[in-house]
C-alpha cells in the first residue's frame, strides 16, 4: 500500500461493501469475512451494525483539531471531562490519544477496523455513546460476550481489549488480524512523520517532537 493509503489520504485501496442497509468502504481482503461475521451474528439473534468503518485523514484531523482547540471535550481514562486549561499542549496530546487516534495513524484508515454494536439492544430513545460500560455491563454486554467467542472464527480480534497504557479499552473496536498486521507493518515511523509534517494538524510540533514515543505507546502497543 502507498503512504497515502496507509494514512487515510486516499481510499483507492477500498471497495464499497453493503453491511446491513448501508455501504461502507472496506479493504477487499476483509469484506467477505466481515459479511460472514454479520450473517453469523444475525443467526445468533443480533443485529450487527457498524457505528464506524473507514475514516479518512481529514475526518480524523477534524476530530483531533476540535479537541485541541477546545471545541470538543477531552475525556480522562474514566471517560470524565478534563479541565484543559490546566493542561500543557503535550498533556493535551497524550490525553486525546487515549480515545482518539492520531490522524494518519488510525486503524480506521485501512478499511480493516470497525466499531460494532447491536442495534436491537439499544434502548428506545438512547443513542450509542461508545463507552466501555455499554459493552462490559450495559445494553451491549450480551453482544460483546458473543463477539468474544466468535470473532476469531472470522479472522478478527480486539486490538484494544485491555488497557495497556496506550489507547483506552475499546470493546466495540474489531480488527481483521492478518490484513491489519500487514498495514501496521507498512506504517513506519518515517511514513507517518512525512504525512504529519505536511498537514494542518493542531499541535503538530509537539506531536512530531514526541512521535517515536507516541508510535510505541499508542500505535503499535495493542492487545494480541
Amino acid at each position: 500500500m502507498s503512504a497515502e493509503q496507509l494514512t487515510g489520504k486516499v481510499s483507492t485501496h477500498l471497495v464499497d461493501t453493503f453491511v446491513g442497509q448501508k455501504s461502507f468502504l472496506v479493504h477487499p481482503q476483509v469484506a467477505q469475512d466481515l459479511l460472514a461475521l454479520k450473517d453469523a451474528a444475525t443467526q445468533a439473534g443480533f443485529n450487527l451494525c457498524l457505528a464506524s468503518g473507514f475514516r479518512d485523514f481529514e475526518r480524523q484531523m477534524l476530530i483531533w483539531n476540535r479537541k485541541m482547540a477546545g471545541e470538543t471535550t477531552i475525556l480522562d481514562s474514566q471517560s470524565q471531562p478534563m479541565d484543559v486549561a490546566t493542561l500543557s499542549e503535550r498533556e493535551k496530546v497524550l490525553a486525546i490519544l487515549r480515545w482518539s487516534a492520531l490522524p494518519g495513524a488510525s486503524r480506521h484508515h485501512w478499511g480493516t477496523d470497525f466499531d460494532l454494536y447491536d442495534r436491537d439492544s439499544l434502548p428506545q430513545g438512547v443513542s450509542l455513546q461508545l463507552e466501555p460500560w455499554e459493552y462490559l455491563t450495559g445494553h451491549q454486554q450480551p453482544f460483546y460476550a458473543w463477539l468474544k467467542h466468535h470473532l476469531a472464527d472470522f479472522g478478527f480480534f480486539f486490538p484494544y481489549q485491555e488497557d495497556r497504557g496506550g489507547v483506552a479499552c475499546e470493546p466495540w473496536h474489531i480488527s481483521h488480524r492478518a490484513t491489519a498486521q500487514s498495514c501496521l507493518a507498512q506504517l513506519t515511523l518515517e511514513v507517518l512523520q512525512q504525512q504529519i509534517q505536511t498537514s494542518a494538524l493542531i499541535g503538530k510540533e509537539v506531536v512530531l517532537d514526541n512521535l517515536e514515543s507516541i508510535y510505541n505507546q499508542f500505535i503499535t502497543n495493542i492487545s494480541q
